[in-house]
């Protein structure tokens, strides 16, 4: 019996592979034709996320998009979104599995720009100005991402509309963006700020802390009126 299993075991993971690489999306196969432009030595793994909006989107040459990831444009498949591509996905990236990017208005993504996995994209919020219509019944806004050239962003982490990050940064984990970062920058947290940053001068460096407040001089540690010990520190 083991035997059979063992050999049963081994077809099934060769058809597996077989139907993987077959049902992976290439420029040289159809459903890469409907692409906008999907380059040389891009692929997309099998089994695929939700795509739609082909017309719309570009992926350069050698960027592999992970399985189960989705890239779409526009709310609904068979929507006139005009002349222009709205998702841009450079050359030389990786695109983590079950990553979601979601465009409707403009989404930038560099060159080489790297991602875990179950990272959320998107140009477009949804309002909530009416307290009195649900919030899915709400018009969303959109407002352009751009992510630089040589970013990696972290597993779970969610770029918000309005987003645009610098070249070579480095978004945490989990982390959720919206907002500016110049070049070099690592920001983290929920809401993301910035943690470190790099210039020639300093090199990679922390931000610098805003200068604590002066306090007044009965309330500085020692006095007798306030009883406070004297290892506290105060700024003069």
């Amino acid at each position: 019996m083991s035997v059979v299993r063992r050999a049963l075991g081994t077809l099934i993971h060769r058809a597996y592979t077989a139907i993987r690489d077959a049902g992976a999306i290439t420029h040289e196969n159809p459903a890469g034709h409907a692409f906008r432009r999907l380059g040389d030595g891009a692929k997309i793994a099998f089994p695929p996320g939700a795509i739609f909006g082909e017309r719309w989107i570009e992926i350069g040459d050698s960027t592999l998009i992970g399985e189960r990831v989705s890239i779409s444009c526009g709310m609904t498949p068979g929507v006139d979104l005009g002349p222009d591509s709205i998702l841009r996905i450079g050359g030389g990236c990786s695109i983590g599995r079950g990553t979601h990017i979601v465009a409707h208005q403009s989404i930038d993504i560099g060159d080489d720009v790297f991602t875990g996995p179950y990272v959320y994209i998107t140009d477009q919020n949804h309002v909530y100005d009416d307290p009195e219509i649900p919030i899915g019944r709400q018009w969303p806004r959109n407002s352009p991402v751009s992510i630089g050239a040589g970013s990696w962003l972290g597993a779970g982490a969610i770029i918000l509309p309005g987003t645009r990050l610098g070249r070579q940064c480095v978004v945490a984990g989990g982390a959720v963006v919206r907002g500016e970062f110049p070049d070099h920058s690592v920001v983290a947290g929920v809401p993301a700020r910035l943690v470190r940053g790099y210039s020639p001068e300093l090199g990679w460096h922390s931000p610098a802390a805003p200068p604590r407040p002066a306090l007044p001089p009965d309330a500085r540690p020692g006095h007798p009126l306030t009883g406070l010990p004297r290892t506290v520190p105060w700024t003069e």
